[in-house]
């Protein structure tokens, strides 16, 4: 039998010799080619078992998706463990890495798609950050430029390269944005699974490669932003293998491999463009990474000035490539002069934000694995620079929280929770390759008979371990956001369940939707709508005159500005004056008013609020900035009189607890 660890090391090595320097595996033809081959292969097979998964026709509310959803994942856990341990005498090495592929395709796609067979809704449905999420993809889908998500005629503030790219596979397949955000977003997952397989591949053994793969992908899902923010997904689950590769190539005595350079450029332009923190992160890595190399060249005796000027030339093709991938993006708003504005995107503090992650700890398999790769790499530093490389990310991002509490004082923050889910990636791989070499360390000790029952053992006990973490992601940790996912509302004015409640705002949108397009007779895309239903921009491409809330607004926009507009609108005296500053503002007025119908109350004579008759306020829900409270906004309600609209400049219509008015 040969087992899963025919050899003492990921790397072939003794467990008890120093490693030397790790081994390029993939050129660059190679490496190119099945990135390319292998996210195609995950993208089609993905949205094959998709088209699959949503024809089941299964009833909610039901465990029958979770059901199926734990026996295909652990399925394709069993081959996974069983071509582990086996594959080696029956399949070619070509078959292998397709597999690898499928398997992890497969994976991903049952966990995940499954539980939600029933709704077109991804996980968190359409609620809170999904709101946003599908407003760009809405937004993207309508436009081949870029474009500000909610606001007219404004450079993008979020980066537009996931969203522009969804846009265009709406546009593939047909669909609208929003419908689309589900599909795209469960074939970016199974993509990323891919893609980090392939990049494992460089450093590590195949076999080894693939067990990085599935672990990184099952912490995913046990650290909730990362399945949650597919967008933000991809440049987590790839950076750790990426700052492995930059350690080496930044380290190495011989001249550094130009495809290496070139690759890191890559994916730092590619998290410039999708997620801006992982950016920042990817970015303050890289130079860490030089400094500290540098000062360990010179006190190896090497001279200062040569040393600097060897990883300067390094680090400038990173640069460079990065730098020109992300201007692809980040041009109109550099134009706009963005940066000269002051943004409240960064102005929250949740406890996870505000406390040090500690993944280790916890009382699960997850935490374990962790608390098992913290040892290895604390063990492993100085003689493997693969864990030194991945020490390095460690401690870079608990660097990266006591930056973001210094950056209170400057009434900002830097967003460092949304980091756990790459710590918890580096330390799950961590994990899988120090018990790789433990239990091969064992090995070298028993007899043939014992060492072969050790890699049984082992296989057993990380399949155990797989399928527990499958199972805490699909009934604990997703949980609640696949029942978003089947009540939240549809653009036709029910969930999922087919259930219509007329006290939820989400009941009217499609009434909303329609007198909104009688009464404007235009496209919604040329409608700039100020409303106090916010979802409807999720399911329609409207021009926003002010955002949800402060922290998604552009800060080109002027938020607090805009806002201080809509208070002068609502204080007008007659619908003469409120025209007037309409017309002369500062910002392209709103054409479309949804506004909540709301009884004016009034005191009696015992000094008791009642509802006066034929005396309704139109309101508008606002919210403001309360950094640092949690939360982190304040809802407040502007009230806008009636008589305002009572001109033949307005047309208005009642939507049940909503009035809609445009204006002609």
């Amino acid at each position: 039998m040969v087992g899963i660890l025919p050899r003492p090391t990921p790397t072939g090595q003794p467990a008890d010799e120093p490693r030397q320097e790790p081994t390029i595996r993939l050129r660059p033809r190679s490496l190119v080619a099945e990135l390319l081959l292998g996210s195609a292969v995950a993208a089609v097979l993905s949205l094959v078992l998709q088209f699959l998964v949503v024809h089941l026709g299964i009833s909610e509310p039901s465990f029958a998706p979770e059901a199926l959803a734990v026996l295909g994942s652990t399925a394709v856990l069993v081959a996974v463990f069983a071509v582990l341990a086996f594959g080696r005498r029956y399949w070619r090495r070509s078959w292998r890495v397709v597999s690898a592929w499928v398997s992890l395709t497969a994976f991903t796609t049952l966990a995940l798609a499954v539980p939600l067979q029933g709704s077109r809704f991804y996980y968190g449905g359409s609620s809170v950050d999904n709101g946003f999420r599908m407003q760009y993809m809405t937004r993207m889908a309508s436009t081949l430029g870029l474009a500000d998500m909610n606001y007219p005629d404004t450079a993008p503030y979020y980066p537009a390269g996931w969203f522009w790219l969804g846009g265009r596979f709406a546009n593939l397949i047909g669909w609208q944005g929003w419908a689309a955000y589900k599909p795209y977003a469960l074939t970016w997952i199974a993509v990323t699974a891919v893609v980090a397989f392939t990049l494992w591949s460089i450093l590590l053994r195949r076999r080894t490669a693939l067990l990085a793969a599935l672990v990184t992908t099952l912490s995913g899902g046990m650290m909730l932003h990362g399945i949650m923010e597919p967008y933000a997904w991809p440049s987590a689950a790839w950076l750790p293998p990426v700052a492995v590769l930059t350690w080496y190539t930044l380290r190495r005595e011989a001249p550094a491999p130009r495809g290496a350079l070139i690759g890191i450029g890559c994916f730092v332009g590619f998290a410039a463009v999708t997620y801006t923190l992982h950016f920042g992160f990817a970015v303050l890595l890289t130079v860490t990474m030089a400094v500290v190399i540098g000062v360990l060249r010179v006190r190896e005796g090497h001279r200062a000035g040569a040393t600097a000027r060897r990883l300067f030339l390094r680090l400038l093709p990173i640069g460079v490539v990065s730098g020109l991938i992300a201007l692809l993006v980040w041009t109109p708003f550099l134009l706009a002069g963005g940066f000269l504005h002051r943004s409240a995107a960064q102005h929250y503090l949740p406890e996870s934000s505000a406390l040090l992650p500690l993944p280790m700890t916890e009382a699960n398999a997850f935490g374990a694995l962790c608390l098992a790769g913290l040892i290895w790499l604390l063990l492993r530093c100085r003689g493997d620079r693969i864990a030194t490389a991945m020490l390095t990310v460690v401690a870079g991002i608990y660097c990266w929280f006591g930056l973001s509490t210094l950056a209170l004082m400057a009434e900002t923050t830097l967003l460092a929770f949304r980091l756990e889910v790459i710590l918890g990636a580096v330390l799950a791989v961590a994990g899988v390759l120090g018990l790789l070499e433990l239990i091969a360390h064992l090995r070298q000790r028993l007899t043939a008979h014992h060492a072969a029952r050790t890699t049984v053992v082992a296989c057993a006990l990380g399949l155990i371990g797989a399928v527990s973490l499958t199972q805490m992601t699909i009934g604990d940790t997703m949980a609640s956001a696949a029942k978003k996912a089947y009540t939240d509302y549809y653009p036709t004015g029910a969930n999922a369940k087919g259930q219509r409640d007329p006290e939820q705002p989400g009941a009217w949108l499609d009434e909303l939707t329609g007198t909104i397009s009688t009464l404007t007779g235009g496209e919604p895309s040329d409608d700039i709508v100020l409303s106090t239903n916010y979802t409807l921009m999720s399911f329609h491409p409207y021009l926003g005159f002010q955002q949800e809330t402060p922290h998604y607004a552009n800060p080109l926009a002027d938020y607090e500005q805009r806002a201080a507009a809509i208070h002068r609108w609502a204080d007008a005296d007659d619908s003469r004056e409120l025209l007037r500053m309409l017309e002369h503002g500062e910002f392209p007025p709103p054409n479309v008013f949804v506004l909540r119908n709301t009884p004016k109350s009034t005191e009696d004579s015992e000094g008791t609020n009642r509802p006066a008759r034929n005396s309704d306020e139109l309101t508008l829900n606002l919210k403001a900035d309360a950094f640092p409270q949690q939360p982190n906004v304040r809802d407040y309600t502007v009230s806008f009189a009636p008589k305002v609209f009572d001109s033949p400049a307005f047309v208005q219509r009642e939507v049940g607890p909503y009035t809609v008015i445009a204006r002609r």
